[in-house]
């Protein structure tokens, strides 16, 4: 039984770390704290309790946790200091070694955070409540509002597919999701807000429907029909479950933005079975270039590890070559980083950390090319802009429906509205296209 009283007049902070996922459940971990009284503090604000969800995507991912975590322990002196999120589950016992902590939470726990808050008394230790991997199997919903234009609505978590440099599945489980029925009610919920755009967000969302006997194309033909929702985008999505038939679908519906971000990881066949990867360079093109002939105005993003355990000079020439020849719009580039317990670390040929940055800044070159290609293409063209909130300096940022980064002067009454512009010429202080407005 949880004892309400112990949180009367008091105040939390919340922080995250990682993917749009993390966002969307710290979000769902503020709601739960919020209902049972306790208030979100004021900036400057000394905070009662201090909820850190963190990342382990790699070894830079989890110094920068440690950092966040001392960071918070200073600015919040006395505070209960919750760490969650993926470290948590994977390196418990290394956050354990953090003065200030209180409580380590694992993922099958994190959606349960009251339940291990029946008191803030400061520890003279860290408490750690982390199951094993094989019994995550929980699915909470979660929904993001921090930014009143764009939501982040999780809709499955967890993987199946074992890749050999990745730990996901160690810190998440299993692959499994929500039903889609409870999925288009959280998206109307968004719209009761005042949400215009939400982002489908998960480990990895194709695989969806597992737990419920349904597919990743069911959902997107239910959210299509939910109005009020003027966009919907699909975070990353794995080629091989990207089929031709959710391609033709976007190209055709109501809602869904002409978007996709699928990670590639690299271009060498050779290299991609190194890394247990699903599928070929053959597939990975023939994607692509069906999306450009459906939507040929879409913004295509792609992720890429450098690097890896077996990638040799030849490989990697191989990976940038086909990389380079892809009509793609942006590369988000990872630097590979050993992690303790994948099977990465039983392939020999190791590359040096000198030989990752200059891959590293190859790959950036041919991002940027890519992304001024694209934006170039775009100016002259009509398209409508949904403005964010936030002030930089005396501008606003918004974004196209095919994900052009557009820049104006500030005006509050633009703000979550879709407004039709003209694609200008670029700003490239705010590395984005000048927002033409149309009369």
């Amino acid at each position: 039984m949880i004892d309400r009283s112990v949180f009367e007049n008091k105040t939390a902070v919340y922080y995250t770390l990682g993917c749009k996922l993390n966002f969307a459940e710290t979000s769902a971990l503020g709601r739960q704290l919020s209902q049972a009284g306790i208030r979100r503090a004021q900036k400057g604000q000394k905070a009662d309790i201090c909820v850190i969800n963190t990342c382990s995507v790699t070894e830079l991912a989890d110094k920068k946790g440690r950092q966040a975590i001392r960071k918070i322990i200073r600015q919040h002196p006395g505070a209960f200091v919750v760490v969650t999120g993926c470290y948590a589950q994977l390196k418990p016992d290394e956050i354990a070694h953090i003065e200030g902590v209180d409580l380590i939470l694992g993922s099958e726990q994190k959606h349960d955070v009251l339940k291990y808050l029946n008191t803030l008394d400061k520890k003279t230790g860290s408490e750690i409540v982390v199951s094993e991997t094989k019994r995550i199997k929980t699915f909470v919903p979660s929904l993001s509002a921090d930014d009143r234009t764009r939501y982040f609505l999780k809709v499955q978590d967890g993987c199946d597919y074992f890749c050999t440099y990745c730990t996901i599945p160690f810190a998440r489980g299993r692959s499994r999701n929500a039903p889609v029925s409870l999925l288009v009610q959280q998206a109307r919920e968004a719209v009761g807000e005042g949400g215009k755009e939400i982002v489908l967000t998960g480990v990895n969302i194709g695989d969806f429907g597992r737990s419920t006997n349904e597919s990743f194309f069911d959902l997107l033909c239910a959210l299509d029909e939910v109005e009020g929702i003027e966009r919907f985008r699909i975070s990353s999505i794995e080629p091989d479950l990207l089929t031709d038939d959710i391609i033709r679908f976007v190209a055709d519906s109501k809602r869904f933005a002409p978007h996709f971000h699928i990670p590639l990881q690299s271009g060498s066949d050779a290299v991609l079975k190194l890394m247990k990867r699903k599928y070929d360079t053959a597939l990975f093109r023939h994607k692509i270039e069906m999306i450009k002939e459906a939507m040929p105005d879409a913004f295509i993003g792609v992720d890429v590890i450098v690097g890896v355990r077996g990638e040799t000079d030849a490989y990697f020439a191989e990976s940038a070559a086909f990389i380079d020849s892809l009509p793609v719009s942006q590369l988000h580039v990872f630097t590979y980083s050993e992690r303790p317990g994948t099977q990465a670390l039983k392939i020999p040929y190791v590359v040096k950390p000198t030989v990752k940055h200059e891959r590293s800044k190859t790959l950036l070159d041919i991002s940027e090319k890519k992304l001024l290609h694209f934006y170039g293409s775009q100016q002259g063209t009509r398209r409508k802009v949904l403005f964010e909130h936030t002030r930089h300096g005396r501008k606003m940022i918004g974004f196209t429906e095919n994900y052009v980064r557009m820049v104006s002067d500030y005006d509050a009454s633009l703000v979550n509205r879709l407004v039709e512009i003209e694609v200008g010429k670029p700003d490239n202080e705010h590395s984005a296209m000048e927002a033409v407005f149309i009369d």
